[in-house]
This record gives structure tokens, C-alpha cells and sequence, in this order.
């Protein structure tokens, strides 16, 4: 069993307040799990212009987990109001 796991780390420079944060996360996470990928948000909750969103698959094929984890990076890219400052994966053979 293969286990991918990122954690990014999100601007949101459209948003001005939290509940813009929120319809562009709720966004993002609705077109991302139609990927089955899961997706939380799992810091910068009190930040409007801050989100962290963490992701996670299970696969039995390391090189599926890797390109499907590489498209959530390419994706999160496309929004214009967003900008991706910091990534963190790992990959785990358990």
C-alpha cells in the first residue's frame, strides 16, 4: 500500500475577508475531490488571505500517487487569485 501526502501552503489575494477565503477553498476542494484525492484545510483558519490545505491518496502504484499529486500542484497553479508559497510531500510504502 502506497500512501502520498502534501501539505500546501496557499495566498489568497482576492480574498477580504473570511468568507471570500472560504467560497475560494470551497471551490478548490469541490474540483479537487472530483480528482479522489482527499483535501482539508488544516491550518491558517483565522488567516482571510492564508490557507493551508492538506491532500492524501492511497494507490498500490508509487508512479500513479506521484503524477496525481504533481496535477493537485499544476491545478492549484491556475487560479489567478492564488498563489502557492510552500509545498511539502511525502510518499509512504507501508
Amino acid at each position: 500500500m502506497i500512501i502520498g501526502a502534501c501539505e500546501v501552503r496557499l495566498r489568497i489575494m482576492g480574498a477580504r475577508s473570511l468568507k471570500e477565503k472560504r467560497k475560494t477553498l470551497k471551490s478548490m476542494k469541490d474540483r479537487v475531490s472530483k480528482m479522489n484525492i482527499s483535501v482539508a484545510e488544516v491550518d491558517d483558519q483565522d488567516k482571510w488571505q492564508a490557507a493551508t490545505l492538506g491532500f492524501a491518496l492511497v494507490s498500490n502504484d508509487s508512479s500513479y500517487v506521484n503524477s496525481v499529486l504533481d496535477r493537485i500542484f499544476s491545478f492549484l497553479s491556475e487560479f489567478p487569485d492564488v498563489e502557492v508559497i510552500d509545498r511539502k510531500m511525502e510518499i509512504m510504502h507501508i
